[in-house]
């Protein structure tokens, strides 16, 4: 089959392989080779399928999934920006702050400003909020001082 300039490449099995290892392990230290590795391509001729199968380079697909993860982090944690950033498997706050306010808008601490803070959406299951909703001090006699016997 011959492809042209007028026909969309057709991701191969290989190709879906390398980007779903690209979405399953974005916090670990993945470059362009290792998923070249896993697609079984040199690491040109998978970048080069790669990009005419998703529309954008391998980096820029995982460097994508990196920042995404990061605002999802930086809606409902409190955690650092920093600490964002290496749990997203990205090594440098000064790239990571660059890249997220070119994909966002702005940086990582105005993003998450413009939302409420984490502790607001915190699940605290039922029977504990029940436990803690009893009063303290009971009124009733009971709690009076029993004679000894």
């Amino acid at each position: 089959m011959i492809l042209g300039p007028w026909r969309p490449f057709l991701p191969h099995g290989t190709l879906l392989r390398a980007r779903d290892l690209a979405d399953a392990r974005y916090a670990e230290p993945l470059t362009v080779a290792d998923l070249a590795r896993a697609a079984g391509l040199s690491r040109g001729h998978f970048s080069e399928r790669f990009r005419l199968a998703f529309g954008v380079t391998p980096h820029a697909y995982l460097l994508t999934r990196r920042l995404e993860r990061a605002a999802a982090l930086l809606r409902t944690t409190d955690w650092t920006v920093a600490d964002v950033c290496c749990r997203v498997g990205l090594t440098s706050v000064g790239s990571f702050t660059g890249s997220f306010a070119r994909m966002y808008g702005r940086t990582p601490t105005a993003y998450r400003a413009a939302f409420p803070p984490a502790s607001d959406q915190a699940r605290v299951p039922a029977c504990v909020l029940r436990f803690h909703g009893r009063p303290q001090h009971r009124t009733f006699r009971e709690d009076a001082a029993r004679p000894s016997p």
